[in-house]
């Protein structure tokens, strides 16, 4: 059995500093790395692309709306041609920084609202999936099992990587539970793995409200920003590699 591990990151921006990019890349197999418009910025994006490279680690682009003040967690109304033409933008900026470290991206995984929004809303989930598909249609796209990206990409013939999330809570209809919501973010390192170990193994998750729900997955989550992440990592490598889980990036866990 193959899974990747992957991780949000290269969302430092000037001289504030968020997660520890370094020692997370030492343990993951796949880095979302950020754009530009909700964290990150050309030094950032060019330091983590080229410091995933060196380690082996597959690159993929974590775009959202145009919201550097609120980090891309809050909603925004736009056109569906706006929204392609903000993901082109995106996505061509890091396959830049990409081509010239010797390397190229692998997948793509929409970033807090956008990801979030894609997962119920048909229409923005299509204009996701045009814009990688007219961008690169080999490039794979990142979301929740039930979701309307997931349809929508598999629907013009990208290849879909299905994500679960060690590090946060979940809702009986399969959706993230808001952060506002006690529990919805998971510190400790060992309910992190122990939940991750389930989704892979055994398919399934337990929600904040006790239900246990099918959560089939090809790459777990560790967000780069969560208070401790590397430590959830590291310890969820450890599990997995126990459980005789090899860890693959998404192109080789896709071949199955």
């Amino acid at each position: 059995m193959k899974i990747d591990l992957n991780c949000d990151m290269g969302e430092s921006f000037g001289q504030y500093h968020l997660g520890d990019d370094a020692a997370m890349l030492d343990i993951i197999t796949s880095a979302n790395i950020a754009c530009g418009l909700h964290a990150g910025g050309p030094l950032v994006m060019r330091e983590t692309v080229t410091n995933a490279a060196r380690r082996g680690v597959a690159i993929g682009a974590h775009p959202a709306y145009p919201d550097l003040q609120g980090f891309g967690r809050r909603a925004m109304q736009l056109s569906s041609a706006e929204l392609e033409a903000f993901l082109i933008y995106q996505l061509g900026a890091l396959a830049g920084f990409a081509q010239t470290a010797g390397t190229r991206l692998e997948h793509v995984k929409p970033h807090g609202a956008l990801y979030n929004q894609a997962v119920s809303d048909p229409d923005i989930a299509a204009a996701i999936a045009r814009a990688v598909a007219v961008f690169d249609p080999t490039l794979i796209v990142v979301t929740l099992p039930e979701s309307a990206l997931r349809l929508a990409a598999l629907g013009i013939g990208l290849r879909v990587a299905l994500e679960g999330f060690a590090d946060r809570a979940y809702l009986n209809n399969g959706t993230l539970a808001p952060r506002s919501l006690r529990g919805a973010v998971i510190h400790d390192p060992g309910v992190a793995a122990a939940r991750a170990i389930r989704m892979v193994v055994q398919g399934e998750v337990e929600t904040l409200e006790g239900t246990v729900i099918p959560l089939r997955v090809n790459t777990i989550c560790v967000h780069g920003d969560t208070p401790g992440a590397t430590q959830i990592a590291a310890h969820l490598r450890e599990v997995l590699e126990k459980a005789q889980i090899t860890l693959a990036p998404l192109n080789e866990v896709l071949k199955g």
